[in-house]
């Protein structure tokens, strides 16, 4: 069957994947209200196409923090590649590269930081991390990875606990015995934290030794990032005006609003609902990305029109990876920055300087 559009891709992962893997992938917290908004959020959304506009050439390019990428859309952070594809976040760093965009790795990566880097040198890597109790081995995860070359970090704010997915809950989700969490090994071996950790169960807040995650982190650890590292920070989870000016106020280099793919608390706004009043608070001060329910390239346009410099994308990669590896994550690549361009086009943009709000309403339907 010819792969002609992102949900194709999705199709095929439920049919292929082991029921435990397709289900981790696609949990949402509670009823999924979130996880499912994200997506219809984007269908509330109409243009307002210009007409006559000479589209002869579309020029797709833009930058994110100085670094130009051949479209604005990259790969979220994800975990467990693995689960998808026998080469993990190695075919997704191959895949991010060919495509000329930027990759963030997550600290939940079932490849280290080291194959990552050396499996697709010269690419666009971000370093998503969590700050675990250990604060030492968060340190080293973090000067791992400037001296590997990636080139951002990403914090994610919005896992002070896990939430509550149902069905990995019911199918006791735990990674397979020949699957790790690499970059977490050492660390675990310096900390002596419980081996339960590497079931990835849900756990109960009380029981926040289980997973390692520091619930105490606050906005003043962002200090302690930036003594840690060069790298430009970038905060991620972030939904609201006030959380938005907090982050600008200490001196992060970028905003990703998201609500973890609907995976932690649900009935929280959809990302790109939340994306407008993110980007009013920090009047361009900071640039502003999201992900969360991106499924089509006119998805993509509506995100920049409401200012958004960039999306990035997480169940999609996975799907393309779960279809033929990095080969299936560039034919995802492809087909969301063909869509892209064609909708810029239609729209009469002839290049991403051109868009803006005037290019959207919301439907009162």
């Amino acid at each position: 069957m010819a792969m002609v559009c992102l949900s194709d891709f999705e199709a095929h992962a439920k049919k292929y994947l082991p029921k435990i893997a397709w289900d981790y992938f696609a949990a949402g917290a509670d009823d999924c209200t979130t996880r499912d908004e994200n997506i219809l959020a984007y269908k509330r959304i109409r243009f307002r196409p210009r007409m006559l506009r000479d589209v002869s050439v579309v020029d797709i390019k833009t930058k994110i923090l100085g670094s130009e990428i051949s479209f604005p859309v990259g790969i979220a952070p994800t975990g467990f590649h693995q689960l998808a594809w026998p080469d993990g976040e190695k075919s997704t760093a191959r895949a991010a590269r060919a495509m000329d965009t930027c990759y963030i790795a997550s600290t939940y990566s079932t490849c280290t930081l080291e194959e990552i880097s050396a499996a697709a040198p010269g690419g666009l890597r971000w370093f998503q991390l969590y700050i675990h109790h250990n604060r030492a081995a968060s340190q080293q995860l973090v000067q791992r990875a400037e001296a590997l070359g990636f080139q951002g970090l990403v914090l994610t704010t919005d896992l002070p606990y896990t939430g509550k997915r149902r069905d990995d809950v019911r199918n006791g989700f735990r990674l397979p015995p020949h699957m790790k969490v690499k970059n977490l090994e050492r660390a675990f071996e310096v900390c002596k934290m419980s081996p339960s950790f590497h079931s990835l169960r849900w756990h109960a807040p009380h029981e926040t030794k289980a997973t390692g995650l520091d619930p105490s982190v606050t906005w003043n650890d962002i200090y302690w990032l930036r003594s840690l590292t060069r790298l430009p920070i970038i905060i991620k989870g972030i939904l609201t005006r006030e959380d938005a000016e907090l982050a600008v106020r200490h001196g992060v280099q970028g905003i990703i609003v998201s609500n973890h793919g609907g995976r932690q608390l649900d009935e929280g706004p959809a990302t790109i609902d939340a994306l407008v009043e993110v980007v009013e608070a920090v009047r361009g001060r900071v640039e502003v990305y999201v992900d969360g329910g991106i499924r089509k390239g006119s998805d993509v346009l509506k995100a920049l029109a409401l200012g958004a410099k960039c999306v990035f994308i997480g169940r999609p990669a996975l799907w393309g990876l779960a279809y033929k590896g990095e080969e299936g994550l560039q034919d995802v690549l492809r087909i969301l920055q063909d869509e892209f361009r064609l909708s810029m086009a239609l729209a009469g943009c002839a290049s991403v300087s051109e868009i803006g709000q005037h290019l959207v309403q919301f439907s009162k339907l």
